[in-house]
Order: structure tokens, then sequence, then C-alpha cells
């Protein structure tokens, strides 16, 4: 019996080699298309090859619709633009789509949320167990102690090109769910100069980049006198990868609409 027949979007980027790694001599997945970006220089060679993997004979391709027409699931560690156009594709193919994209507008998320009535769409700014865990806490924390301030603070490599970072903006909206307030409203992303006492409902975010840090974040909760710091360290990529493989599997016959990684992990 073959398996769920996937596709990588990003295949050359860290989290899609990570995924083609993931994949290799599974049983329960057959690669059976790996997407990059138009004039890729690496197009025409084979995908788990440049991954480190044993080689699967599947070469990088820049055409999604012909693969995707055959796929049951894409893993999709892309772009926003990029993202929203698999999204429509996946739509049409009515398949499984995990998208671990971050940086998403409002605009985009519109887009997606309309692809969800077609296709079953995973979508998260962090496919661990462990990050999805923390959020949770964090829902519980905020709501349990109302008094106390709520910073969120994420490390990551010096490549990444978006912040606040998708794992934080995760975070943060679980504690606003919490104390029962839109994070749009209340999130303050950068101080600088004379900005003011802080607010009593603001979620504050800090951003750091540097190095090859993987991934750090801390939801700090401030309270008189004392602090309450939930933290996680990613310290390997392979746990987003098979968080994101868990979620395709999960997805196969359920019905179309937009899902987190809590619903996968039933948290």
């Amino acid at each position: 019996m073959s398996g769920i027949k996937i596709v990588i979007a990003g295949a050359a980027g860290r989290m899609g080699r990570a995924a083609l790694r993931a994949i290799s001599g599974s049983p329960d997945f057959e690669l059976i298309g790996a997407l990059v970006r138009k004039e890729h220089p690496d197009i025409g060679n084979d995908a788990s090859a440049l991954a480190g993997a044993k080689p699967s004979g599947i070469s990088l391709s820049d055409d999604a619709l012909p693969l995707l027409a055959q796929a049951q699931a894409l893993i999709d560690f892309t772009t926003p633009e990029l993202s929203v156009e698999l999204a429509a594709l996946s739509a049409q193919a009515r398949i499984v789509h995990v998208m671990g994209t971050t940086g998403l507008s409002a605009k985009d998320d519109e887009k997606i949320r309309a692809a969800a009535r077609h296709a079953v769409i995973v979508k998260s700014g962090n496919m661990s167990l462990g990050v999805n865990l923390l959020a949770a806490f964090a829902k519980q924390a905020a709501k349990a102690l109302p008094g106390f301030d709520i910073e969120i603070v994420e490390m990551h490599h010096r490549k990444k090109v978006d912040a606040p970072s998708g794992t934080a903006l995760l975070l943060g909206r679980a504690a606003a769910q919490g104390r029962d307030i839109s994070l749009d409203d209340h999130a303050v992303k950068a101080r600088d100069g004379q900005v003011g006492p802080r607010g009593n409902e603001a979620i504050g975010f800090a951003s750091l980049r540097g190095g090859t840090v993987v991934g750090e974040h801390d939801v700090i909760f401030a309270g008189n006198g004392e602090r309450v710091v939930l933290r996680h360290v990613a310290e390997d990529r392979s746990i987003f990868a098979a968080g994101a493989l868990a979620a395709a599997k999960w997805g196969q016959g359920k019905k179309p609409g937009l899902y987190a990684m809590a619903d996968v992990l039933g948290l």
C-alpha cells in the first residue's frame, strides 16, 4: 500500500529540505513533487539528494499545477504571495494544504479562508507540539492572571525576514483569547523614544535576530513583585517538519475548512 501522495513547496529552503529528509524512507508518504521558485538554479536536480537524503528520483520543479492535480497533500513553507496562489490551486485540486508560511497579511488571510471552502487547510505559525502546547498554557495563564502585563520575546537566525515571528503572533493571539480581547487592537510591536506608559491590556513584542538560532520564544507575565515566564526553545527544524507531516496525515478525509495545529493535536 502506497503512502499519502505529497508535494513539498519551498523544497530548496530550510524547512522544505527538513520536510524532504523527514519523508525519506517513510512508509506513510510518497513524495511526488518538489516545488521551487521559477528559474531556481537547481531545477531538474533530485530534490531529496539536495536535501541530504537518499535520492528519490523526484526533480525540483517550478510547475505546481500538474503536481497538485496528482497529490493528496501539500506542505508549504514559502512566501505569502506564493502561499495564496497555492491555496487557490489546492482548492481546485481538493487536497490537504499544510501551510507554515509566516508574514501573511489580513488580505492574504481572507483569500486563504476563501480557498478553505474547498480544501482542508491547516495553517499555523509553528508546527511543533511543544509550541502549540505553550500556546494553550499562554491562553490559560492570561485568563488566570488578569492583572499581569504580557510581553513576548522571540529570537531567530539572521536570515529571517519577518517580525514578529509567526510563532510569536500565534502566542500573542492565544494570550489575547485568554483575556477576551483582540490582538490586532492591543499588540505593541515596536517601542522607540518617548512612547508613554504601558497600556494595561497591551501585548508587547520584541524581536531579536542573529546567528543560526532556530527559534526561541518567551511569553512573560509580569505582575507586582513576580513574573511567570513560559518558554520554548527549538533545537532542530525536524520538529516542524514532523508536525507538518502529521497535519498532512490528519487532514485526510476531513471536511474542507481552515484548521490550526491545535486541531491536529487535539488541544
